[in-house]
């Protein structure tokens, strides 16, 4: 029997400083995420960052949650909900950090049953830190606990004709009433390092050249490069939008640490951008298809207080595509494919 696995980032189980410390602790405990010696990863997490984070985390967190619990949860859950509705096989939901977890999601699977499992990264483009994590947890679980159960997965969909129509369809329903001068494409950052990694040919990517040169011309390497796949997925959008040069940018959020990251920065364009005379700016998040911390918070609050206070007037903080009609189609048409062998 077939199953579905979808699987997003995760969420603390609420806003207290010490739910918020064990999932802060479980995610950045991963190699992948702080990719350095265990030795070294420990002594940065339980010796540093898990001593001063969480709180101050535990209070952006405050600022977002609803009353039915963290967004990236609930509106997952309706993705899910809305999904089994379409479909005739299970369909559950998993967290890579917290609660459900991926063991839960695939005992879930298990006692209804399921033998063949579609795991479905909800993550437009492939990361080291995020579709990769995933695929590996999954795989160690399977050895351990699931030995009876075959994997597929549905690969990083960020230039999907169909994913770019939803997403460019969503960004122009929003803005439709609004005045805007510049939309940013800011998508989550990650440290320069994890772009070189992940490239299997280890001579083409430079993720700290500005010129974007290496993503533009073709390789293998981007089949796990984030940086292409980003640029791509901007450039894919603006061509469904039909929009001028001026009137888009791309940048990277929310690092953390000394170590170079991706670049332009976003909460440093944001200022330029107002400095600069950009009086009404649109931010959209393509890195995450549910609204987050790093979407509601850094962004829509933070992100809008920088730009105001830099001399901008108006900022819209784009919805991500969450559980938009739209998107559950193309993910049960995704599904369907899958069970009809078509992928």
């Amino acid at each position: 029997m077939k199953g579905v696995l979808l699987i997003n980032l995760g969420s603390p189980d609420s806003t207290a400083t010490k739910d918020v410390k064990n999932y802060l602790g479980e995610f950045l405990m991963d190699e992948r995420v702080i990719d350095v010696p265990y030795l070294l990863r420990s002594f940065l997490v339980k010796g540093i960052i898990l001593n001063t984070r969480p709180k101050k985390s535990a209070k952006a967190y405050q600022k977002i949650w609803w009353d039915e619990g963290s967004p990236l949860i609930v509106l997952s859950e309706k993705l899910q909900e809305k999904i089994q509705q379409k479909t005739d096989i299970p369909i559950a939901l998993a967290m890579r950090y917290g609660n459900p977890s991926i063991k839960d999601g695939l005992e879930e699977l298990k006692g209804k049953g399921v033998t063949e499992v579609l795991l479905a990264p909800l993550y437009p483009q492939y990361a080291m830190a995020t579709t990769e994590t995933i695929l590996v947890l999954a795989e160690e679980l399977r050895k351990e606990f699931f030995p009876e159960m075959k994997y597929t997965y549905i690969p990083s969909f960020y230039n999907k004709k169909e994913y770019i129509k939803v997403l460019g369809d969503s960004i122009q329903r929003y803005l439709s009433d609004k005045k805007w001068d510049k939309i940013m494409f800011s998508y989550h950052g990650v440290p320069e390092r994890h772009i070189r990694k992940s490239d299997i040919t280890k001579s083409h990517c430079n993720p700290s050249d500005q010129t974007f040169q290496c993503c533009q011309n073709t390789s293998p390497a981007h089949q796990f490069c984030y940086k292409h796949q980003c640029y791509e997925t901007t450039r894919q959008v603006v061509e469904y939008l039909n929009l001028k040069p001026e009137q888009y940018f791309t940048t990277f959020q929310s690092r953390l640490g000394s170590d170079p990251w991706l670049q332009p920065y976003t909460d440093k364009t944001i200022e330029k951008f107002a400095v600069e005379g950009v009086e009404n700016l649109a931010v959209v998040t393509p890195a995450f298809v549910s609204d987050c911390l790093e979407t509601l918070e850094e962004i829509g609050m933070e992100g809008k207080e920088e730009f105001i206070e830099a001399g901008g007037k108006s900022f819209y903080a784009v919805p991500c595509i969450n559980d938009n009609d739209d998107w559950v189609d193309v993910m049960t048409t995704w599904i369907k494919n899958w069970q009809n062998h078509i992928i």
